[in-house]
């Protein structure tokens, strides 16, 4: 009988501890009820904003 390894993607885990930090750092720098919800929806699409701004820095 054959065993399989589990494969598991560190990206995701990469991602995940991406989104608890920018989580944490927006919705503690947000001054009302709504700003945190902004705040939170931004922690989800952190990479996006990472790449931009990568991206605009270097100048493609």
């Amino acid at each position: 009988m054959k065993e399989t390894a589990k494969k598991e993607a560190s990206s995701s885990k990469i991602y995940g501890l991406g989104f608890i930090g920018a989580a944490i750092y927006f919705i503690g720098t947000a001054t009302s009820f709504w700003t945190g919800v902004l705040g939170f929806l931004k922690a989800i699409v952190w990479p996006a904003f990472l790449v931009y701004e990568t991206l605009k820095f270097l100048g493609a």
